[in-house]
């Protein structure tokens, strides 16, 4: 009898596990699904990507609820007196409740960030920090959003179980600009001179938090310039060798910029499928907003030590590149300074 009581257990063990499974397979690829669309909303309105897509998790079950199936509705947004589009009826506080419905998925997306945007009980929102997931999650329960009492405490909880601060930081990322360096080039060939190589200021004005934070599943924390390597290896409790290890530079007693610090090895992938050029930008520069180690980066891109992608090239962060992206003309390249690989794989 106790060999078959263990049986049991040991049965409904594994089936739990291959449920947990299968069911954290199905939001990992609803937020791989919808996440450059919450990215570019919050981009648009200053909704932040991680509450969207925690929100769309939580209220479609991932893109599988009746409702998302029938009208594209991913956010349970009923029709209300304004509404003029399509709907459908369905079992909500009530019988046969209307709710609007969408071509596409996008346009519920799009709708959901307007709904918060507009709404005047939701203007307290945006005035705290985009990055404070837990005010934005207890500010929408506040707001009067959702009647469940543990709404923030899901929210918040679908956010740290995967990730999805990731997406608010990808969001906050200005582009890094050349002040007027095309300008200047033409200048100089107008002016019939061999131009100088082009150095650039950077403005990085991502908001970062303060502490501990992950980036692609990473521990990293954010130094302002002239911070001590040492003081960060006792803080975090990181042997010194492995802060230049994992961050890939060489040794040194003070960070030369405000700068992001990883507290373990970065990951072999990383965790958005591609990254477009920007201006300013180099390949470590790129490893180092993507917590992809650098010669992971080249590889997969099939690129050389030497070798920088022009502005605007395409680089693979997953998958093996079909091809070599374009390269960038010396001349014209915006240099940063050269960080020595102290990696390994």
């Amino acid at each position: 009898m106790q060999k078959i009581r263990n049986s049991i257990v040991v049965f409904l063990l594994l089936v739990t596990s291959a449920v947990f499974a299968q069911k954290k397979e199905v939001v990992s690829n609803y937020i791989n699904t919808y996440k450059d669309i919450a990215v570019a909303e919050m981009k648009r309105t200053g909704v932040p990507a991680a509450i969207t897509l925690a929100q769309g998790i939580h209220e479609s079950g991932a893109g599988n609820s009746k409702l998302v199936l029938e009208s594209n509705n991913h956010f349970g947004i009923k029709c209300k007196s304004n509404w003029t589009g399509e709907s459908v009826k369905h079992d909500d506080d009530a019988k046969a409740e209307c709710f609007r419905k969408y071509p596409a998925s996008e346009q519920s997306y799009k709708d959901h960030s307007n709904f918060l945007k507009n709404g005047q009980r939701y203007a307290s929102l945006f005035e705290l920090d985009p990055t404070d997931y837990k005010g934005w999650a207890n500010g929408l329960k506040k707001a009067g959003y959702a009647t469940n009492p543990k709404y923030p405490e899901v929210l918040i909880k679908l956010i740290e179980d995967y990730n999805l601060q990731d997406f608010t930081f990808l969001a906050l990322k200005n582009e890094l600009v050349i002040k007027e360096a095309i300008a200047k080039n033409e200048q100089s060939a107008t002016n019939e001179t061999i131009p100088a190589k082009i150095s650039v200021q950077k403005e990085n004005v991502i908001n970062y938090p303060s502490g501990q934070f992950k980036i692609n599943d990473t521990k990293v924390v954010f130094v302002k310039k002239g911070t001590s390597f040492l003081s960060i290896a006792k803080q975090y409790e990181v042997d010194l060798s492995k802060i230049f290890e994992f961050n890939e530079i060489s040794r040194s007693e003070i960070t030369e910029n405000d700068q992001s610090i990883y507290l373990q090895r970065k990951r072999k992938t990383g965790n958005n499928d591609f990254h477009i050029v920007q201006p300013g930008e180099n390949l470590f520069s790129i490893a180092q907003q993507e917590a992809i180690r650098l010669e992971s980066l080249r590889e997969l891109n099939w690129l050389n030590e030497e070798d920088k992608p022009a502005v605007g090239e395409r680089l693979n962060l997953k998958s093996k590149s079909p091809s070599m992206p374009k390269l960038a003309v010396k001349e014209n390249y915006s240099l940063v300074p050269a960080v020595k690989n102290q990696g390994s794989n």
